[in-house]
Parts: C-alpha cells; structure tokens; sequence
C-alpha cells in the first residue's frame, strides 16, 4: 500500500509514515493527562482555603473542587492530543499548544545533556520526564512529560547519539512502533555515596546545631509565660520549618546518590521523592569547586561541585542544574573523582601562594587562607576561612581574563585577577601584588590560548 498522511490530530503510532519518509510524530504517555490534573487538584484546594470551605459547607466545597479538576484534566486531555514529538534529521521536534499551535525545533548539535526525572507521582505510575538543556537556553527546554520509562530511556540515548554525545541505538521502526526500548549502557562506577553519611553530613550543619537552641528559647519563653498563644506557635514552627528546609531539602535530593562515568560524560544518579539521571558532558565542564565546611573537617569530608556551560543560571530551580558531582565523600574519593573528570589533576598536590603581607588590612583574618596557584593543567583559586573552597579552572575553558582594582586596593597597590568561563563564576586570585597580578594575568592568558588550541588539533 502506497503511504499516505497521517491520520488528523492523530501522532500517535501509524501503520505508515508521513509522506518523504519522515518519522511519525510520537504522543506522550496516555497517563500524562491523569497526572497534570492531580497536579491541579494540589493547587485547586491551596487556591480555594481553608476559609471558602468554611463560607460554603464541605458539600459545595468538594463540588467546587470536582468541576475546577474536571476542567484542568479537559484541558490537559486536549493539550496532549495537541502535543506531539519527532526527531527530523538532526532536530528534535516539539508540537504543542492548545489554543495557539507552535513546534519548537531544537538543534542537537546544540544538546548539552539530557535528563531523565521522575517525580514521586510519576514514579507511582511507571513514567519519566525528559528534560533537554542547549548551549545558550534560557531555561530547560522542551520537557517531555510524560513518558514511559523504557521510552524516556531510549529516546534520551537517541538524543544523545545523534548530538554525537553516545552510541547510537536502534533506528525507530518504520510502522511507527516508536522509539527501542533499548537500556542504558551499565557505565563504569566511580562512587555511591552511603545514605548513612548524608543523614550525619547535614546534621553536622549550622541549622542543625542551632535548633537545639531554638527550641530551647520557645520552651523557657513558654515556662516564663505559662501558655501558647496563636501567633507564638504559628511564628516558632515557621522558623523551625526555614531552619530545618535546607538540610531535609538536600538529603531528600541526594538520596542514593551515584556517579558514573560513560566514556566522555558523567551520569548522576539522585533523588528519593523525585529522581533523577543527569548526563553531564565533560568537555563542558567549566570548574570544578572543592568546599570543606568547618563541622565537616571534623570527619574529613568534602563536596564537590561542577559549573557546566550550556545550563542557564537564570532556572529558578536550581535542582535542574547539574552541579553535584560528590554530595559528601573522604579525601581519597574526593581526589579520584577530581581526577577523573580533570585527568592528571592532583587534589592533595595544588599549587598556591597568599597575597602579600600589606594584604591584612584588607583581610585580617582571612589572608593565609586566601591564595591562587598555576597547575600544570588548571588555574587554582582558595578562598573562605571557616569553610575553605577551592575552585579549579582548566586553562581551555578560560573564556577572557580581567584584572580589577577597588579604592582600597589601588592604595595598598594590589589587584584581583579573574578568570571569566562560558558558566558565569569562574575564578579569582584576590588582592594579588599589582605586578604579580598582571603577570598573572598574561600568563593565564597565553596558558588559555594555547590549550584551545589544543583542543581544537585533537
């Protein structure tokens, strides 16, 4: 039989693809409506209060409620009729819309990473979301949710073959079966992070210890006064909440944490209420940041963090960045991970001298503490005096250098050198000698300039 068009509104798989061979376009997974609208239920019953129930009964309240989530899952059933997704050479294919119709086509040569999330209803129900991030996006783009587990997986390692970032899987079949379910490739393993050190890592924080003392206050305010009032219980378990907010937050995001490697990319695994699988390549890793916080130094430990060109600073959630590279770990893990996303980079072995003694006045207690240092490899930045940071910067991906001096520093004749990267942050050698400080930055320039081209004749 000759092919014909594909069926109206339908993209769903067909017996026959479109006219020129072009892939048919794939819909989500049939539940995605189901779980948008349980979605809108939370923020239907947040939006009406606690005081309309009180105003118009249960009854009309749960009526209230039933016609509000009927008309969000009409409305996501017809979004997802309208969403559809294909891959047309070296784009990916986004159609959406429901009253304005608009396709997104996203270059893959562009495609950075590409994650696979699973929020807690979409782990309930078997799915995933795929969410991409492209050189120069202002937010992650194009999320795909939902889809199937299997699907998201094999679509990712598409995706990722096609930007030239994996091996290519099987081609998708020609009678619109859509996308192998083929599995990921294993990987090699560099770390899993015990959930026991987390757990005693966050309660080694600052929130932690002055918790006790928080609830200490409340209960002597409590004895002196002899009773509770409204506003005092509401006011004591708001603070406790912001307290306690940030260390839940990160043992709940890092649960089960892995690392792997896959050839040239990192494979983050992470999350217990919401999972996640990040693939970070490691030609676009910015720096690489070491921080010893003060409680922690108690026990060894350290974290590690990545800056990675390609995802925006401006997401406001900063959980879809891909910065974590070891949530807490010993020296040794510490210096095996570095090495391996920064080969022939010694942790225990980098460079660095302080900044002049007429520095002190600028930084009295924190000079010895501060310093910068040429590795044969990278541009090495210290920093902070109860929790100590280091910063490591590969010579390639300096994008310029800048040399800055404030008021008080053109007195005591010093400078900073910064080392700008794609990423946004890189790195600085604070209140350098003048002299020293533009050496510094000539020979981080030079340093920059030839790793590129390094880099290019590979």
């Amino acid at each position: 039989m000759p092919p014909g068009p594909v069926p109206p509104g339908g993209w769903g798989p067909a017996p026959w693809g479109p006219p020129g061979g072009e892939e048919p376009r794939q819909r989500l997974h049939p539940l995605s409506p189901a779980l948008h609208g349980a979605k809108s239920l939370v923020v239907v019953i947040a939006g009406l209060s606690w005081s309309t129930l009180s105003r118009v009964g249960f009854g009309w309240f749960a009526v209230l409620v039933a016609v509000f989530v009927l008309g969000a899952t009409v409305l996501s059933v017809i979004s997802w009729w309208n969403t559809g997704y294909h891959v047309v050479g070296r784009e990916l294919r986004v159609h959406e819309g429901l009253l304005w119709r608009r396709t997104r086509a996203i270059p893959l040569e562009r495609l950075q990473a590409v994650e696979v999330v699973r929020p807690l209803l979409a782990q309930l129900t078997g799915l995933a979301e795929l969410r991409l991030e492209v050189v120069g996006g202002g937010k992650t783009e194009a999320p795909l949710a939902y889809l199937g587990v299997a699907e998201a997986t094999a679509l990712r390692q598409r995706l990722l073959a096609v930007a030239g970032r994996a091996p290519a899987p099987a081609p998708v079949p020609a009678d619109g079966g859509g996308v192998p379910a083929a599995p990921a490739p294993a990987g090699r393993r560099l770390h899993a992070v015990r959930n026991q050190d987390l757990l005693v890592s966050q309660l080694l924080t600052p929130q932690a210890f002055l918790l006790p003392l928080g609830l200490a206050f409340v209960v002597a305010q409590f004895l002196s006064e002899g009773s509770w009032s409204f506003i005092a219980v509401a006011s004591t378990l708001t603070a406790m909440a912001g307290v306690l907010l940030q260390p839940v937050r990160r043992v709940l995001d890092d649960w089960s944490f892995r690392l792997d490697a896959d050839g040239d990319t990192l494979r983050v695994h992470n999350g217990l209420l919401e999972t996640r699988m990040q693939t970070v390549p490691l030609h676009r890793v910015q720096t690489v940041g070491v921080t010893w916080p003060l409680l922690w130094r108690v026990k060894g430990w350290l974290r590690l963090r990545l800056e990675v060109a390609g995802y925006s600073a401006a997401e406001p959630d900063d959980r879809n960045r891909p910065d974590r590279l070891l949530p807490v770990g010993d020296a040794g893990t510490g210096a095996r991970v570095v090495a391996e996303v920064l080969p022939g980079v010694r942790l225990d072995a980098l460079p660095g001298t302080p900044p002049p003694v007429r520095a002190r006045w600028l930084r009295p207690l924190s000079r010895a503490a501060v310093g910068a240092g040429l590795d044969e490899r990278v541009f090495v930045a210290r920093s902070g005096l109860l929790t100590r940071r280091v910063t490591l910067v590969p010579y390639a991906r300096i994008q310029s250098v800048r040399v800055t001096q404030g008021p008080a520093q053109r007195r005591l004749r010093l400078a900073t050198v910064h080392a700008d990267t794609a990423g946004g942050a890189g790195a600085a050698a604070v209140d350098r000698d003048l002299a020293d400080a533009w050496a510094l930055a000539a020979e981080l320039t030079t340093r920059a300039r030839t790793a590129r081209q390094a880099d290019r004749s590979v």
